[in-house]
């Protein structure tokens, strides 16, 4: 019986994925961030959310010309002149931003449902692929939230019914497009929980059910320089657990260091990888033959834990 072929990041296929920016992020991702499927990016605060979006921004531009990008920027704190630096082509982006007062723009999940609706129905029918990007999903308010008074409690109960109206509604509508939708999410801890996952964040088992890419990311150390004796911190050290993966193999792990002004080493995480594995490559080794040798022993190690033979 014939053995599972291991699909990854190779020529042939590099058309159905927008390119992460870091090769073992591809690799653990099944290839990218898919067109016509959606993703979650879920971390705490500084741990490279943002960064990975803008960073899929940059490379969607070079992969997809005539694309579109769409930015739904709903915690008013992006930096556009920052992004910028990190190779976001900010004139190419349409960004959705929240205008104070209106409750049917970028505030809430109603304005959030119409505006991806209306962009994947116009998608679907001139066939262009799109990169939408949420961020964040905990920003966003619901109608009933922003009209009642400061003094009466919510619960969240009607932000919970329409974000599971809301995948309900979109994901197939995404699926049948060329759009990739890209769902960023705060992490939030359980409280008084003493077993299972300590971890929570916005979408529910909604967003559990219709991602097909879930990656959790998570600060492992500071990456610190120093100059003239003084001491400052430049980057991060990122570890990225993919969760849930319905292109690939889930739960794959990789850690990638991150330079604040410039994004993802991508070079420095795969030789750092190579290392781990005990196949140091030579520093005279240009960046692309570091990056072929990293994804053809790692589709080498995926094909030994695969099975053997089919089952049937």
């Amino acid at each position: 019986m014939s053995r599972r072929k291991i699909v990854l990041d190779t020529p042939a296929s590099t058309s159905r994925f927008i390119h992460t920016g870091c090769t073992l992020l591809n690799l653990i991702l099944g290839g990218g961030w898919p067109l016509g499927r959606i993703s979650n990016v879920v971390g705490d605060k500084s741990t490279g959310k943002t960064l990975l979006a803008i960073e899929a921004s940059a490379n969607f531009a070079l992969q997809f010309p005539e694309g579109k990008i769409y930015y739904h920027e709903a915690e008013a704190a992006f930096d556009k002149d920052y992004a910028a630096t990190l190779g976001m082509p900010i004139e190419a982006v349409t960004f959705i931003e929240d205008v104070k007062g209106d409750t049917s723009k970028a505030s809430t999940v109603e304005g959030l449902i119409e505006n991806i609706q209306n962009i994947v129905a116009e998608h679907s029918e001139n066939e262009n692929v799109g990169l939408y990007i949420v961020d964040s999903l905990d920003a966003l308010s619901d109608k009933s939230e922003m009209e009642r008074d400061a003094d009466k409690g919510s619960y969240g109960a009607e932000k919970a019914k329409k974000m599971s109206e809301f995948f309900r509604k979109v994901a197939k509508s995404v699926e049948s497009s060329k759009i990739h939708l890209m769902i960023i999410s705060q992490m939030r801890d359980k409280i008084g929980v003493m077993f299972g996952e300590k971890h929570s964040r916005s979408g529910g088992k909604a967003l559990d059910y219709y991602a097909s890419q879930i990656l959790w990311l998570a600060e492992k150390a500071k990456i610190k320089k120093t100059i003239s004796k003084v001491e400052r911190v430049i980057g991060l050290e990122v570890v990225a657990n993919c969760k849930k993966n319905k292109i690939s193999m889930p739960f794959r792990t990789c850690l990638f260091p991150i330079i604040f002004g410039y994004g993802i080493e991508d070079d420095v995480a795969s030789r750092l990888w190579l290392k781990s594995i005990g196949k140091e490559a030579d520093t005279a080794m240009p960046k692309e033959e570091v990056r072929e040798l990293v994804i053809n022993l790692w589709k080498e190690i995926e094909e030994k834990f695969s099975p053997k033979e089919s089952k049937y």
